[in-house]
């Protein structure tokens, strides 16, 4: 006798934040699927809204707790609607959410995704549903293979979490935990799966992504060896991993740079600053100086690499020389493109505790940093007028007849070409430049 198919409902997800949230909305969607729920693109009518939450920018929580104010009218219409609340501030929260916004019917941490499918069901009974535990059980074995439809030709695909570096600004090893790596064969096996669903780009994805030590048939794996794996797999053409720690670049992942075709010539980086005082008050346990030498390593080993990183201004005890020295620092690496942000404090983490640089000085440190980025962005593209590079096409263009696609360096590339090459991947000849794109032409 088979089992009765669940109602449809429809589920939706506002994800924040990082590429690993856009990945764990996608696994909590395929995990809702056995219990009758389907995507929709809009709030009003759900039966179900996800707000997946990040904590890495300021003051995370209370944007999500008027986002939840937001959605009173919708629960007000629709009493049989269920709000809940994932990801790391659900993680950082806990039972506060509850207490503080009783439409919420349930809170569920990063690591326990896989338990979505009963906390709804305590819900929609009429009870609350909270877990917010670091399970012994791994939520990848619990969640298994992914459905089978078709997808677009790039996807993200997690391979660690959660970090051990402390660093003194982030909550990361507080609301993913401590480090842990996915079997070799768990992430191959879920990377064929992929390639079998049209996906030819896959980037990698952990809070410290290139510190993976996952298990393999003979013994731990790390980044590298991992990485030759999956390009050997037949339909993956790119790969690419982010976010890394200066720190784990080890000498076989900076060789694989140079060895492997599929392994895409563009590196997130983050450094923070370029100061050494800075450096060391941030817990980051690298100089300036080691960094500015693994870069010329880096290119060393892969001359055409597109460097990107991330800076903090405004660090507790930062001085207008520390800062002179993160400017330099950024003038001697010449970035492709950066992410920059002004300091501001974590509840828990070390540095909330310290005296607080004024914020005037953090906006103006930050708009004097960002406008020398923008300069090297503006640079780095123009660079690339005249050269022919990889695209990988991935949707319509906003004209007539226009495709936009990934360059090998991950720059948005507009070009005019026929649909049947959506999915694929040509060479182009780039033609110009735009603030934040490349239009280019079909070569040959």
């Amino acid at each position: 006798m088979t089992s009765p198919t669940p109602p449809t409902r429809k589920l939706f997800i506002r994800t924040y934040g990082c590429q690993m949230n856009v990945y764990d909305s996608e696994r909590m969607a395929e995990a809702l699927g056995p219990s009758g729920y389907e995507l929709t693109d809009s709030a009003e009518g759900a039966d179900l809204i996800l707000l997946n939450t990040c904590h890495i920018r300021e003051k995370a929580a209370e944007k999500v707790y008027s986002e939840l104010g937001r959605l009173r009218a919708l629960k007000v219409e629709n009493p049989d609607l269920k709000i809940g609340v994932a990801g790391c501030v659900a993680q950082a929260e806990g039972e506060e959410i509850l207490r503080r916004q009783p439409l919420v019917d349930l809170v569920v941490g990063p690591q326990s995704y896989h338990r979505l499918p009963e906390l709804e069901a305590r819900a929609r009974q009429g009870g609350k549903a909270l877990d917010t535990d670091f399970p012994e059980e791994d939520k990848f074995d619990r969640l298994g293979g992914r459905p089978k439809a078709p997808r677009g030709p790039s996807a993200f695909l997690t391979v660690q979490e959660g970090c051990d570096k402390f660093c003194a600004f982030c909550v990361v090893p507080y609301t993913r935990g401590a480090e842990a790596s996915r079997p070799a064969s768990q992430v191959l096996a879920e990377a064929r799966d992929l390639a079998e669903r049209g996906v030819r780009e896959i980037t990698l994805l952990g809070q410290n992504v290139n510190a993976y030590h996952g298990a393999g048939p003979d013994g731990d794996w790390g980044l590298a060896r991992l990485i030759r794996e999956l390009a050997a797999i037949d339909g993956i053409d790119r790969l690419r991993y982010t976010t890394s720690h200066p720190n784990d670049m080890s000498d076989d992942l900076i060789a694989a740079h140079g060895e492997l075709p599929e392994l895409m010539p563009y590196l997130h980086l983050p450094v923070q600053s370029g100061s050494d005082r800075m450096l060391k008050a941030m817990n980051r346990k690298h100089t300036a100086e080691d960094y500015l030498r693994l870069v010329e390593r880096v290119r060393a080993a892969r001359p055409d690499i597109l460097m990107s990183g991330d800076f903090i201004v405004g660090f507790p005890g930062e001085t207008e020389a520390d800062f002179e020295d993160t400017l330099a620092l950024v003038r001697a690496v010449s970035y492709g493109q950066c992410y920059s942000f002004k300091y501001s404090p974590r509840p828990g983490t070390p540095a909330a505790e310290r005296d607080q640089v004024d914020e005037d000085v953090k906006t103006d440190r930050l708009l004097r940093l960002q406008a020398l980025l923008t300069d090297q962005q503006v640079a780095a593209q123009a660079a690339m007028v005249g050269r022919r590079v990889g695209v990988l096409f991935e949707k319509a263009g906003r004209m007539p007849g226009q495709l936009v696609g990934k360059s090998d360096h991950l720059q948005a590339v507009h070009v005019e070409a026929p649909e049947t090459l959506l999915g694929r991947i040509a060479e182009v000849a780039i033609t110009g430049t735009a603030p934040n794109s490349l239009a280019g032409v079909l070569a040959g």
